[in-house]
């Protein structure tokens, strides 16, 4: 029997660290608009990341990449209208925080006072410390990303698991370290040995999410589109299906276009009436 969702006070940092040193596992997953960041707020979920995932699933974008920083803050401000309790995470998107600190702040910034989320989130490791250290110092609550990095897709040659080697994973291992230091309040562990994730998480203060990093992290992230079957362009091995809504949802927008194409649709009960005595003046004033 699933317990029910929880509810009440708006999920802070603070909560997220005591799950964390009780060892409860943290659960997020991704929303994009209104309607899915109410669902995933109503069903309890602890945080919601405002991914830029959204350029594959929502703007058709073939990669990460093209997404910018102005799309990233439209998304994230619908999401924070929808959700009430979830601790919110925002992307920064490619070359909105590599190129210049000042300007990296300045994004981290329209991601909390625009796109109204309580953190951000960064793909990288120990070179991205020193601009981390400068967030924090200016109040914005950064999350680390490291192993697979989807900006950096061309340049890992693909999508392959990270850290297969003993000195992969002392490399991740050191970025992990680094992160923490420069005040990351966690950390994504993106595609990554779950022996190796596992090791890390335990070297580590604070929690670590994992996305096919297995179950020793303090938490799990999945996309709402993959773990709902609304993306079917690729599915990848860590991803559970929890529903199949695509075909639902393609053969409820069958049926409402056979019943348009029949006149079964609208039906009486789908519409208004007007009294008799008003329709009969109004048939008169149109004959005259």
């Amino acid at each position: 029997m699933s317990k029910k969702p929880a509810t009440g006070k708006k999920v802070n940092i603070v909560d997220l660290q005591k799950k964390c040193y009780k060892g409860e596992p943290i659960s997020m997953v991704t929303a994009y608009d209104l309607s899915s960041a109410r669902l995933v707020d109503a069903a309890g979920i602890d945080m919601i990341l405002v991914g830029d995932s959204l350029g594959m699933v929502m703007l058709g974008y073939k990669t990460t990449v093209p997404v910018t920083m102005d799309e990233m803050v439209h998304h994230a401000k619908a999401v924070a209208k929808g959700a009430k309790r979830a601790f919110l995470v925002g992307d920064l998107p490619f070359m909105s925080y590599q190129a210049d600190r000042a300007e990296a702040i300045r994004n981290a910034g329209r991601m909390l006072k625009e796109g109204l989320m309580d953190a951000v989130k960064l793909e990288g490791g120990g070179q991205d410390t020193a601009t981390i250290r400068s967030m924090v110092a200016a109040g914005i609550p950064v999350m680390g990303h490291i192993g697979l990095t989807p900006q950096n897709i061309s340049q890992l040659g693909g999508y392959r698991i990270q850290g297969r080697t003993a000195e992969s994973a002392q490399r991740l291992l050191e970025d992990a370290l680094a992160l923490e230091e420069a005040g990351c309040f966690a950390i994504v562990l993106e595609l990554v040995p779950a022996a190796v994730a596992q090791i890390v998480t335990d070297k580590l203060r604070i929690p670590t999410i994992g996305i096919g990093a297995g179950n020793g992290c303090a938490g799990q992230v999945l996309v709402y589109h993959d773990m709902l079957g609304l993306f079917d362009d690729f599915e990848p091995r860590f991803v559970k299906r929890y529903a199949q809504l695509g075909p639902t949802i393609k053969k409820a927008l069958e049926q409402y276009r056979d019943d348009v194409s029949s006149r079964r649709f609208p039906a009486q009960e789908h519409t208004y009436d007007i009294p008799e005595d008003e329709l009969e003046a109004f048939s008169k004033r149109v004959d005259d």
